[in-house]
């Protein structure tokens, strides 16, 4: 670990004024301090903002609330989550073992880096820790990246399961800085690596997650997450999928799909949801939709198999959450 300089915001503004000098936030700390210790983050300045005011978990008729410091182990087990947004609580319950979850924080989870391990070992060459350094997974190591969301320059997946439950939720990230508030759209904060693998989010230097909002809506109870993967707990996923139908009088009126473990971002599946709504809900048309989760895929030397995989994990979980009440 590179030597930093340490400080504890007392207040929101002096967070953002650190921020503005190029201080990286901190809260939980689960993956920064890892990255640091392994040289892969060399910040010069470290800001605990652990006092600000963003704990707030709020539920109400126009949708949930986050704030950023929230733990995961909170969001996951309130009663009202896990009652009107399942998906959430149990994408949360998947991602990590349990002390992770206690200090974990929701805006620290959506910003997790990846887990390729050439780009955790400096040694290697890697275009999102040194671009212009080349991707030695493409030819490499390569059964635990993503065939989706792909470019020359990154296969890495996204670590999140949190974000893609999000993203087919439709959230919005609210991020702050010293001028002004933003609201993005969870789908457009994570970026692709294309010829900028460095670039994984729409967040501008010194600005601050402060909230994940989601809207409500028919489909968002009937929702639920299926994680895919080497062994039962503490391990990231090789497929997953987050899906939330509105079904009436036995009709498919809205459909949410997203997956993750095969992509370089949350991966939202539009083609699956346009062959859902409309349809009458049956045992056939799961597998069915589920044909178009794998559209575009470039599978590399070692993970071809996440290409039906994929499909199998869609089509699994439409029937699992066709079937909730």
């Amino acid at each position: 670990m590179y030597p930093f300089a340490f400080t504890k915001a007392a207040d929101e503004r002096s967070a953002l004024a650190a921020g503005a000098r190029g201080g990286r936030y901190i809260a939980g700390g689960t993956t920064l301090v890892d990255l640091m210790r392994e040289t892969v983050e060399r910040p010069d300045s470290v800001v605990d903002i652990n006092a600000l005011p963003y704990r707030n978990l709020e539920v109400g008729p126009a949708g949930l609330r986050v704030g950023a410091l929230v733990r995961m182990t909170e969001l996951a087990r309130d009663p009202r989550v896990r009652t009107q947004y399942p998906v959430i609580s149990e994408a949360l319950e998947l991602s990590a073992s349990a002390q992770l979850r206690n200090m974990a924080s929701i805006g620290g989870n959506i910003m997790q880096r990846p887990r390729c391990l050439y780009f955790r070992d400096v040694s290697s060459g890697c275009n999102r820790r040194q671009p212009g350094s080349g991707c030695p997974a493409i030819g490499g190591e390569n059964r635990g990246h993503a065939v989706l969301g792909t470019s020359d320059q990154c296969v890495a997946t996204h670590p999140s399961d949190l974000a893609v439950a999000l993203v087919a939720l439709d959230a919005v990230v609210v991020v702050r800085s010293r001028g002004r508030d933003r609201r993005i759209p969870i789908a457009g904060f994570f970026l692709e690596p294309g010829n900028t693998p460095d670039r994984e989010h729409d967040l501008r230097p010194g600005e601050l997650i402060v909230a994940v909002e989601v809207p409500a809506g028919p489909h968002t109870a009937r929702s639920g997450y299926l994680k895919v993967r080497d062994r039962q707990s503490y391990e990231f996923a090789l497929s997953s999928a987050a899906i939330a139908l509105d079904i009436q009088g036995g009709v498919i009126r809205g459909a949410r799909v997203a997956v993750g473990g095969t992509a370089t971002v949350p991966w939202r599946l539009p083609e699956v949801e346009r062959a859902l709504v409309g349809r009458t809900a049956s045992s056939s048309l799961w597998p069915e939709a589920a044909q178009h989760a794998a559209d575009g895929a470039r599978p590399l030397s070692g993970n071809g198999f996440k290409v039906e995989l994929v499909k199998r994990t869609v089509a699994r979980q439409l029937a699992t959450v066709a079937t909730l009440g």
